[in-house]
């Protein structure tokens, strides 16, 4: 899935580890992601998390899909800055899926996400 991710991709995203309803993900801010207080715009760091949650939710094969999500951001960023994204999956039953994601930056929180997840398609759907 990841390797069809064009919007992912090009903001340089990186897919570390993925498999067993988790994956780790990791993006280097650059200047076109700062807000005007030269802080990583929140939607930034959403994307990456909300990726990170993406490859974990389909690394069991069907083709899963956000039905929802929420952020917590707990600490600024900068460009330049490495941003790491581990998302876990918390609890699955039926269709439906929970999986948490942590954003970290030099080993500190930046973010904690929540995703919930829906399978709407058969293995290696498009």
């Amino acid at each position: 899935m990841f390797g069809r991710d064009t919007a992912s991709k090009s903001l340089g995203i990186e897919l570390l580890d993925a498999g067993n309803g988790q994956a780790t993900v990791q993006m280097t801010v650059t200047g076109d992601m700062v807000n005007g207080h030269a802080m990583t715009h929140g939607g930034y760091v959403f994307i990456l998390a909300d990726t990170a949650f993406a490859c974990a939710c389909n690394s069991h094969g069907p083709v899963t899909v956000a039905a929802g999500a929420d952020i917590s951001f707990l600490r600024a960023t900068r460009a330049g800055d490495v941003l790491i994204a581990y998302a876990k999956e918390r609890a699955t039953s039926g269709r439906s899926g929970i999986y948490d994601v942590t954003v970290t930056c030099d080993g500190d929180i930046v973010a904690e996400f929540r995703g919930r997840s829906r399978t709407v398609g058969a293995e290696g759907a498009s």
